[in-house]
């Protein structure tokens, strides 16, 4: 099994080096692509200084993902934040989590590096969200099929909500798995913007969703600036 990581940047110079280094740590993963949107930090230095083939394109993760994801070649496909760090068995635990042909993608249990203690109980979330609703959150290093992804048109190009889009057209082929590894993602944007104010945040942005909100509108209620 040859994995491609698609890791898609903005300004992230401070955290891609660890996760580089921890990608480049797994045996199955034999490329690395960094898409970046317009970063001013190094970001595209820091990649480049890391083995990873770069890329740029505007920036949001959604077209950021589809861009590396059209230049891949690996058998499978994961999509991994810059500040996620990955184990060493990722390899293995996609590999079991692939083994039932019925499956097509998944992801990584997670937790929080340095969390709130409101942010605690992630793995609880992390089970609740797939079984429940059948997604899985964009920082647990959501991996897929190739040939999966390409039956259902590739990854989705919105501005928000592009990884419980990619789960919905995944489950109409196939059934997503939690691989038996866990990541681990940083707290920073939780604590700098505050975390009872980003669950309240996400909670309205996953009702609107729901509701048939526009992925468009629903980042600019997000973030008035266009994020990744």
């Amino acid at each position: 099994m040859k994995i491609s990581v698609i890791l898609p940047t903005l300004n992230e110079a401070l955290e891609l080096p660890e996760a580089l280094r921890r990608v480049r740590a797994i045996p199955e993963v034999f490329e690395w692509i960094v898409v970046d949107g317009g970063s001013t930090d190094g970001t595209v230095s820091v990649a480049a200084a890391g083995g990873a083939r770069v890329l740029t394109f505007a920036k949001g993760r959604g077209h950021q993902s589809r861009t590396g994801a059209l230049a891949a070649s690996g058998d499978v496909f994961l999509f991994l934040h810059a500040d996620t760090w990955l184990p060493p068995g990722t390899g293995m635990a996609i590999q079991r989590g692939l083994d039932d042909p019925r499956v097509v993608g998944g992801g990584f249990w997670k937790v929080f590096r340095d969390p709130h203690w409101m942010m605690r109980g992630s793995r609880f979330r992390c089970w609740t969200r797939l079984h429940l609703f059948g997604r899985i959150a964009a920082d647990q290093a959501i991996f897929v099929r190739r040939n999966s992804l390409e039956e259902i048109g590739g990854f989705p190009a919105q501005p928000l909500m592009e990884e419980f889009e990619l789960c919905r057209r995944l489950r109409s082929i196939g059934r997503l798995v939690l691989a038996s590894e866990k990541v681990s993602t940083s707290s920073r944007r939780w604590r700098s913007r505050g975390v009872l104010r980003t669950y309240i945040r996400m909670w309205r942005i996953t009702a609107l969703h729901a509701l048939g909100t526009s992925p468009e509108r629903l980042a600019r209620i997000y973030d008035p600036e266009p994020r990744v």
